[in-house]
């Protein structure tokens, strides 16, 4: 599994980083830092979470 995000729509309005700071941050710089590119997939179920609940859907995951 790999997270992707695109920046060109992400508002780094840190609703992932709620869900799962293991694997997103928004940084003091708000710009959102994907910690964990590829999460075990224990975290599937979160990650999924947070890419449904992303306010401008610019989460996705691959495999």
């Amino acid at each position: 599994m790999r997270v992707i995000a695109d920046y060109d729509l992400c508002e780094s309005n840190a609703v992932c980083m709620g869900i799962l700071p293991e694997v997103f941050e928004v940084r003091d710089d708000d710009n959102l830092y994907i910690l964990q590119e590829e999460p075990p997939e224990d975290m599937r179920a979160k990650v999924e979470e947070a890419v449904r609940m992303c306010p401008k859907q610019a989460l996705s995951v691959e495999g």
